[in-house]
Formats: C-alpha cells, structure tokens, sequence
C-alpha cells in the first residue's frame, strides 16, 4: 500500500489522512476562506437556490471522514453560511451528509453518482433526506463544476491540487 500524504487522500476508502506531525489548524483561519468560497459560488450561480424551495434555511452538517472537523452549510442566498466546526461540537441541523473525500468531491464536482454513492453505502445521509436531494438537485443544475470554480479561485495552485484529486479519484475508481 502506496504512503498518504497530506494532499493525497487513503486510495481505499477516499478519506483524508494528514501526518500529525503539526497541532491542528485553528478553525477560525478556515472561515474567512470558507466565507469567499459560498460567497463567490452563491454570486456566480444565483439560480441554484430555486432549486431548494422550502429547504433553503435548512442546515446541513458535510462530514468529510478523516478531517478534524466538520462543514456547517446553510444555502440561504440572505444569510449564507459555510463553516468549518469542531467534530465534538456541531450544531443542530436538519441533515448530516457523511462520506470520503474523494466522493464527496465528486458530488461537487459532479463526477459522481449520489445514488449509487448512497446506496454502497459511501454516502450516509441522516435527517431530512428530502433537504438532502434538493441540495443535490441544486448542485446538479450548475453549469459547469463547483469544485472548479473554487480551484480557479486559488489559480494555478488551486487548479493543480483539483486535478491531482481527479487523478487520485480516477486511480481509485480503477
């Protein structure tokens, strides 16, 4: 079995395994990042809400295994929230979506298939599943991949480490 690193998440199971060879990264360097990334999604794909109808305040919990924390998302385009929270301290939310990284991503990216990730168990949805798929149904109405207009955010280092995750997910799926 090939070594992890930081940028290359386990090939088995999609998760992310970083060396803890460093504390981790205090959270509220995260938010300010994590802020520009929904503010900019939610400005350059305005239409996506509608997908959402009632469930547009709903909070969602994206639980990527293996980080240290979890990602608060409240897709409301009048009080945007997408944050970064302790593990042992999440808030209440209407939905939880659990899974590797590398599927995940693939979701955002939209390379992979929810329901087949969902129905292999690699996607475990827990709470208002009906929130869940219009928040999948809204993400697959984007034009284009949202995991691409965040890297282009980041430039050249932001495009190299999303194509070097499309490779390792490709690597993964083979």
């Amino acid at each position: 079995m090939e070594p992890v690193t930081p940028t290359q998440p386990d090939m088995q199971t999609g998760d992310i395994r970083a060396p803890r060879l460093l504390p981790p990264l205090p959270l509220f360097l995260l938010q300010p990042i994590l802020r520009r990334i929904v503010t900019r999604i939610a400005a350059q794909n305005p239409d996506m809400f509608n997908r959402l109808g009632p469930h547009r305040s709903a909070n969602f919990i994206i639980d990527v295994k293996g980080l240290p924390f979890a990602l608060h998302l409240r897709p409301d385009p009048d009080d945007l929230l997408f944050r970064a929270v302790p593990r042992h301290r999440k808030p209440v939310a209407d939905a939880e979506i659990r899974g590797g990284f590398l599927d995940l991503l693939g979701l955002v990216d939209g390379e992979s298939d929810g329901d087949a990730l969902f129905f292999s168990r690699d996607l475990v949805i827990t709470g208002n599943t009906e929130a869940v798929v219009c928040l999948r149904n809204a993400l697959d109405d984007v034009d284009g991949s949202i995991a691409a207009e965040v890297a282009d955010m980041f430039g050249p280092p932001g495009r190299a480490m999303l194509s070097a995750m499309r490779r390792a997910s490709a690597r993964r799926k083979n």
